[in-house]
């Protein structure tokens, strides 16, 4: 009997997550009519919409070790780029610090790794055209905390 009930209602939790879903997706998709151009389509404020940029560490997040010896810049940059020597990541895997050597036109300006600054703006695009340099991993430093 115990298990009879515990099925039914288990049923009825599971049609009404269903049910709950369901309106959820019409009442989602249906178009404003409170917008204030009435003349807009609902296409073109889809297509307003920007694609978030990313900041440094959502770019080398899905690099090897985390990005060490790969080059990034920033989006507004031409010719500055940092090849990252050290990351400490925080526990949310999305900020941290970073410390990198800075080059100008793929040759670099100073032998020091410097602290990479802004590194949290959402502005940084990985450079794919640099060689990366072929650190072995046991020489790479990224820390988490």
């Amino acid at each position: 009997m115990a298990v009879a009930n515990r099925t039914a209602i288990s049923r009825a939790l599971d049609f009404s997550r269903l049910s709950s879903s369901f309106v959820r997706t019409f009442s989602s998709s249906s178009p404003s009519t409170s917008s204030s151009n009435p003349n807009a389509s609902p296409t073109s404020s889809q297509t307003k919409r920007r694609k978030k940029k990313k900041n440094l560490f959502e770019v080398v997040q899905f690099l090897p070790n985390w990005g060490v010896g790969y080059h990034v810049a920033k989006s507004h940059w031409d010719e500055i780029s940092y090849q990252i020597t050290k990351i400490n990541l925080y526990k949310s895997g999305t900020h941290g610090k970073a410390w990198g050597i800075a080059h100008k036109n793929g040759t670099p300006i100073v032998e020091a790794p410097k602290k990479i600054s802004g590194v949290h703006k959402r502005c940084w695009k990985y450079i794919a055209s640099l060689p990366h340099s072929g650190e072995s991993k046991t020489s790479a430093e990224v820390q988490t905390s």
